[in-house]
């Protein structure tokens, strides 16, 4: 079993930044794959970074591109989401996940553990 939990989220005005964290126990994570997703309200969960332990391949979408990097501690278990120039748009409850398999997927139904979310607002 895997638990995932998140940290970092917070308000911030629009152009600031946050840091989020997941912090991972329960299994080894070599050959995982972590992601960060989020979900506004009304709105489907959204594939926003994945990167892959094991080579640190990582993927982005569109949206977070050149504003947004994920990094992993594999000593930590930890993963990082550093989001800059952050938008009202990115406002939404941030979840991390967790895929135990080696490929890269940016479907919320390829991941196999989910943490508790933290809410992000950004404010314009």
């Amino acid at each position: 079993q895997v638990q995932l939990v998140e940290s970092g989220g917070g308000l911030v005005q629009a152009g600031g930044s946050l840091r989020l964290s997941c912090t991972a126990s329960g299994r080894t994570f070599s050959r995982y794959v972590m992601g960060w997703f989020r979900q506004a309200p009304g709105k489907e969960r959204e594939f926003v970074a994945a990167i892959r332990y094991l080579d640190s391949t990582t993927k982005y979408v569109d949206s977070a591109k050149g504003r947004f990097t994920i990094s992993r501690d594999n000593a930590k278990n930890t993963v990082l989401l550093q989001m800059n120039s952050l938008k009202p748009e990115d406002t939404a409850v941030y979840y991390c996940a967790a895929r135990s398999r080696y490929e890269m997927v940016v479907h919320a139904t390829g991941f196999d553990y989910w943490g508790q979310g933290t809410q992000v607002t950004v404010s314009s």
